[in-house]
């Protein structure tokens, strides 16, 4: 199974698959019933959101660079032990 990150609202790719939105707060102004269709995502599962810290270096992500580096530190909180137990457990699935 691979696990991609990809930014709320991009265009999915054609095999993508499930989408799994990983934010702390839905986004506002969207009916929950659009999230899927609005390539937003499918299911909410904040327990594997960005840290607040992260979030608050990274807003606003400007151009693609501050993008890489944001998707580099992510990826590096997603190597955290709890993080890790969520993921093995996805992949088991």
């Amino acid at each position: 199974m691979t696990i991609r990150i990809v930014r709320l609202g991009s265009p999915r790719e054609s095999d993508e698959g499930l989408r799994i939105g990983t934010v702390r707060r839905p986004p506002r102004g969207v009916k929950k019933e659009e999230y899927a269709s609005k390539n937003i995502y499918d299911v909410w599962f904040p327990n594997l959101s960005p840290s607040e810290a992260l979030l608050k270096e990274a807003s606003p992500q400007k151009d693609e660079k501050s993008w890489k580096a944001f998707k580099h530190k992510f990826m590096a909180e997603m190597k955290l032990p709890e993080a890790r137990r969520i993921l093995d457990l996805f992949a088991a699935l």
